[in-house]
Formats: C-alpha cells, structure tokens, sequence
C-alpha cells in the first residue's frame, strides 16, 4: 500500500470512528455505475423516503437489496449511505435505502412498521427501477441490521402488505443487535421502554422453521465495543441453525463495528471482503429455487401508519 493510499485510509477511519459524517466516504466512492433515482416516497410522512441505487447497463432484472442503516434508532440520514448503494449497485444489485422514523418520534414497533413498509413498497415498485421483486433481500448494519431481522423473522410485520418472510431470498445481518435484554445503552432504553422492554422485540424470540436464509457478519469478538458479537451474532446464527435454517457466520479481522459497514466503500475494501461475502450470498440464494416464482401479492397495510 502506498504512503498516500495509508494516509488517507487512517483519516478516513480515524474520522469514521470518531463518528463524523460520512460525506468524505461517499465523495470518494464511485458513483459512475449507477442510475439514481432519490427522494421517492414509500408513505406520507416525512421519513418515509427512500433512494433507489439500479446499475447502469444491466441487461434484464436485478437482484434487489433494501438496507437499513444504524444510529441507535435516534439518528441516521438515507444520503450518508450513497456508498453502500453504489457498492451494491457495482455488483450488478438494486439497492434501496430507506429513512425510517426515529426516536423521539416514534418508538418500538413505529420504527419496524416503517422498515417493512419499506420492503412492500420495493416489492410493488422496484421493477421500473429495473430490479426483480422475485429476489428481494434484506440488510441492515447495527440498528439498521435488527431492522432487517425483524423483517425478516418476525411474520407479523410484512403481514401487514399481504407479504410473507418467504418472500425474501434471504437477509443480511452486519453487526446487529438481535439479543440485548436487558437494555443496557441509555440511549436505547426509551426507544425499547425499558425496563418494560417485551420479549417480542428481541430477533431471536421470532427464529421458525421458515425463517429465510441469513447472512451475519460481525468483526471478531473483543473488536465491538458496541453489540457483543458472540451473543447477538453468535447466539442468532445458533438459533437459527436449531431450527434447521440456513445461516452463513463470520467473524472478520481488521475492522470494528463502525469499519464493517465502512468497508463497503471502495476506498475501504482493503479493511475485510465484506462486499464480497455479501455478493457471494446473494448470487447463492438469488438463483436458488423459491417456493413462490411470482411477485409478492402487496397489499396496502391493514392498520393506519401513527
């Protein structure tokens, strides 16, 4: 690695951890691949938007992804992730990243009301954006990644579209918290009601025999000062293999839990191969055979958004 190129990757952590914005990442992320279609909205409110990252020259259909990003469910902007929707979108995939309402506004379940009506409008809308709502994924880093496993597991949530977990291809999990009772951050204890938090929103409470496939990356143990990988990574992937699920696990060296979800970048690539397990994943199961060949039959929701 060149002295420059080191340079410039220790600013670009170092600023990372110290939790600046992310603008800087995506100003040097290429963006040249792919087709942009931004501020669409998936419901009447505000937050409700999302952004569709489609690459550009890509004959036929593509895989779809729709990506939750973290920030403790207090904080997060769509626009600060252009980079894991031109990462995405790279690898020949439809990325969709949806805003979702925050605490204080809303709490535990507002917010995954709002993910999974992310995931209804992907499946209704993203074929004029050139994806295949046939092969729909999930993902999400850190609050962004149980966002996605709740989606993904909890059926309850896209019942509400007239969809099924089935309707995934499969979900990924970067860093996420899917077992954390009690709440120990203070800053999560309201969003969760603490010290009333339910059982019900724990991810690991909801693991069934017709979970769909599940990617979780997580940095090696004693690398996330954050969410504790051996518990909520390690103790979801054991769930869901109890329930005879498939689930692909790792750990990976050289970075923490703010790098992961940085190391999508191109700038960052070097950290860990997540693009590449990621990609692996989804051209696994986005070609493997799935009990429905149709679109998912959306619905409008049955109950009115707060």
């Amino acid at each position: 690695m060149s002295i420059a190129r080191y340079t410039l990757l220790s600013l670009l952590v170092a600023g990372l951890v110290a939790c600046s914005p992310l603008s800087a990442l995506n100003a040097l992320s290429p963006g040249a691949a792919s087709q942009v279609s931004a501020n669409l909205p998936y419901g009447p409110l505000p937050r409700q938007k999302l952004d569709v990252y489609a690459p550009k020259n890509h004959a036929g259909l593509s895989p779809v992804v729709v990506f939750f990003y973290g920030g403790n469910w207090n904080s997060g902007e769509r626009a600060d992730y252009a980079f894991v929707g031109h990462a995405l979108a790279s690898r020949g995939y439809v990325a969709v990243i949806a805003d979702y309402r925050l605490y204080p506004q809303v709490h535990y379940p507002e917010i995954l009301q709002d993910a999974a009506r992310a995931v209804a409008w992907t499946a209704l809308e993203v074929r004029r954006y050139g994806g295949d709502p046939t092969r729909l994924f999930v993902m999400g880093h850190s609050a962004g990644a149980y966002n996605a496993a709740m989606v993904a597991l909890d059926a309850s949530l896209l019942a509400r579209h007239g969809m099924r977990p089935q309707d995934l291809r499969g979900w990924i999990g970067l860093a996420g918290p899917y077992d954390f009772l009690p709440v120990e951050n203070i800053n999560t204890r309201p969003v969760f009601f603490f010290p009333d938090t339910p059982a019900s929103s724990q991810p690991i409470h909801h693991v069934t025999p017709d979970a769909p496939p599940a990617l979780l990356i997580a940095p090696k143990p004693g690398k996330d000062s954050l969410v504790n990988p051996q518990r909520n990574t390690g103790g979801l992937a054991a769930a869901l293999r109890t329930a005879h699920r498939p689930v692909t696990e790792q750990y990976l060296d050289g970075i923490n839990h703010v790098t992961l979800v940085a190391s999508l970048a191109a700038p960052l690539r070097m950290l860990a191969p997540t693009l590449d397990s990621v990609s692996a994943f989804i051209d696994d199961h986005a070609h493997a055979h799935a009990a429905a060949t149709t679109a998912p039959a959306v619905q409008k929701e049955k109950a009115p958004v707060q």
